[in-house]
């Protein structure tokens, strides 16, 4: 096999982390140095320390990854390389023999397990009292840097490059025509597939729309007041936004200028749950229900 066929090579993938691994999980969960409590009794000054401790006891004595893992393991799992590094990705194919191929990525916090759930109602709908005419043949990858795909060792890797990648990876699979879905960085993501417009994407769907105009989007940005001339609705999606960019993602802030400050959330296993949680907060989701995905 010459090199270029090698790295175009689809791997069969299996989840099976190290049990010492799991251990040494739970002990630094366990081992955690906490802060003093919040000085207020609400979240305005972040995540609630009783909120942070009842989630990592939960995580260090009461979590199952392995049933987890199993149910990833239940699914057919790849890696290919693209553009010089290994994507992971779920590939399902339907029994329909005229399912239509569909890629799913996912966004941030977030990873290939929250779309395990879609699996079966895509692929089976029969089974869902759909028709085999709404069958998918489904691919989830994990984006670069999360989960079991590689981690890039430079920068470039944003969503034009995993756009054009997503391409790539369906057309290997045999996959053309195909269609895009994606929320949070994955809807942003299969949006610029949409502008990059290859032909073989026959249309995209988003669970966020990138629907705000771009004089708006830098007002908001700047922390100006409502522009002139917004109807009643306008005007009311404005001060949401307002509060969400002032008040609701400190944290995007700092790990899109200055990620690599971030040793805390690597060094500390609670660090990173407390990093997550206003994330899910915003997008009103329970972190322990997440925890407790199974």
């Amino acid at each position: 096999m010459t090199r270029a066929a090698d790295k175009a090579a689809i791997r069969p993938f299996h989840v099976n982390v190290p049990e010492a691994d799991l251990t040494e999980l739970r002990r630094r969960i366990n081992a955690t140095r906490w802060p003093d409590r919040e000085t207020v009794t609400d979240q305005s000054q972040g995540v609630q320390l009783a909120t942070v401790q009842q989630l990592a006891r939960y995580w260090a004595t009461e979590y199952d990854w392995r049933r987890c893992e199993a149910k990833l393991n239940a699914q057919p799992q790849f890696i290919t390389e693209i553009d010089g590094l290994d994507i992971h990705f779920i590939h399902v194919r339907s029994k329909h023999e005229h399912a239509l191929p569909l890629i799913v990525t996912h966004g941030w916090p977030g990873s290939v397990v929250e779309q395990l759930k879609i699996i079966d109602p895509l692929t089976n709908p029969t089974a869902h009292g759909a028709s085999p005419a709404d069958a998918f043949h489904v691919v989830i990858p994990s984006l670069p840097g999360y989960g079991f795909s590689g981690k890039p060792t430079s920068p470039g890797w944003e969503p034009a490059r995993i756009a054009r990648a997503w391409v790539v990876l369906m057309k290997r699979l045999g996959y053309t025509p195909f269609v895009a879905q994606g929320g949070d960085w994955g809807a942003i993501i299969t949006e610029v597939m949409g502008a990059q417009a290859p032909p073989e994407l026959l249309g995209i769907h988003t669970s966020m729309p990138g629907v705000i105009p771009a004089d708006i989007d830098k007002a908001l940005q700047s922390g100006a007041s409502a522009p002139s001339g917004l109807s009643a609705d306008e005007r009311l999606a404005y001060e949401r936004l307002a509060f969400v960019y002032a008040k609701g993602v400190g944290y995007a802030y700092q790990m899109g200028l200055r990620p690599q400050t971030l040793y805390g959330i690597a060094a500390i296993f609670v660090g990173i749950l407390a990093a997550i949680f206003p994330a899910r907060r915003a997008a009103k989701l329970d972190p322990l229900k997440a925890l407790q995905y199974e």
